[in-house]
């Protein structure tokens, strides 16, 4: 009895957290399907009287008139421009990188793993000088393949540390026995070690996606103009309009540019912290 009466308590509790923290996307849901006379007249949490759809029409696709911007359609493409292929590139070379600091070992191998280790503890204010100095040399400076530029640096040591944890959990002895059969490096990465990655791969994946679609601070320091991302149009739309504020504009905004991380971790979060935890053990 008293072991139901605990399970009672948790799942009461779960509920309980689960509300908590979708109590304010519900709000947003319900605003921005209201109408501006809806919002005036109604209450924080009320229904909306007349569903409507003009707000997220207005928010997708909205021309830009003298200071106030209330479109985030080709904003929202220059993220997915971005998003894929910088988790692209950053999740293959650290799937490499994987590879060889845990397989491959060399002189030196785990001073260099360790120095990389460190980006993942640098601050990205840090970086902004150097890396807008580096971009301007190199003619990338508010550009969109400077922005995936940054992302894959700035990414790369989360990846190598997510592959090389996983590789080091494979044994030895399956590597070994491909170099006897005369495989070669390239060979026993993509015919052994990449077919064994897939749950490491969904979680360099839903990272990567999550961290450089909600980015904001590269956003708005290495981008300008048609160059910005969501993140940074958003930020203008609600800050910039002028007039009326249009609340369900705003909420309708700040949906559509949530949804593509929403629906990679309802389509993939489930596998995320198997993968995380598949190379926790090793044997």
């Amino acid at each position: 009895m008293d072991r139901i009466y605990f399970k009672a308590a948790v799942y009461a509790v779960l509920v309980i957290a689960a509300i908590y923290f979708l109590v304010p996307l519900v709000i947003m849901i319900f605003t921005s399907l209201k109408t501006m006379e809806d919002i005036r007249t109604g209450t924080l949490i009320s229904f909306p009287k007349t569903f409507s759809l003009e707000a997220w029409k207005t928010a997708w696709d909205s021309a830009c008139i003298g200071v106030t911007c209330e479109g985030i359609k080709g904003y929202f493409f220059n993220s997915i421009k971005i998003t894929v292929p910088a988790v692209a590139i950053s999740t293959l070379m650290g799937a490499a990188n994987g590879y060889v600091f845990s397989k491959w070992k060399f002189w030196g191998s785990e001073v260099i793993f360790s120095m990389l280790l460190l980006g993942c503890f640098i601050p990205f204010q840090i970086i902004l000088l150097p890396m807008a100095k580096l971009l301007g040399v190199l003619g990338l400076a508010q550009t969109l393949p400077g922005l995936i530029l940054v992302h894959i640096v700035y990414g790369l040591a989360f990846t190598t540390l997510f592959f090389r944890n996983f590789y080091v959990t494979i044994p030895r002895e399956l590597v070994n026995a491909a170099k006897i059969d005369g495989a070669g490096f390239f060979r026993i990465f993509f015919k052994i070690m990449l077919p064994v990655s897939v749950p490491i791969f969904v979680v360099s994946i839903i990272w990567q996606t999550t961290q450089i679609w909600n980015d904001f601070l590269f956003g708005v320091v290495f981008s300008s103009g048609e160059t910005q991302p969501v993140t940074v149009a958003l930020n203008n739309l609600v800050n910039t309009s002028t007039g009326i504020k249009k609340y369900n504009v705003d909420m309708a905004a700040a949906i559509i540019a949530a949804l593509p991380t929403l629906a990679v971790y309802i389509v993939a979060g489930k596998y995320f912290l198997r993968g995380l935890t598949a190379g926790s053990v090793k044997g």
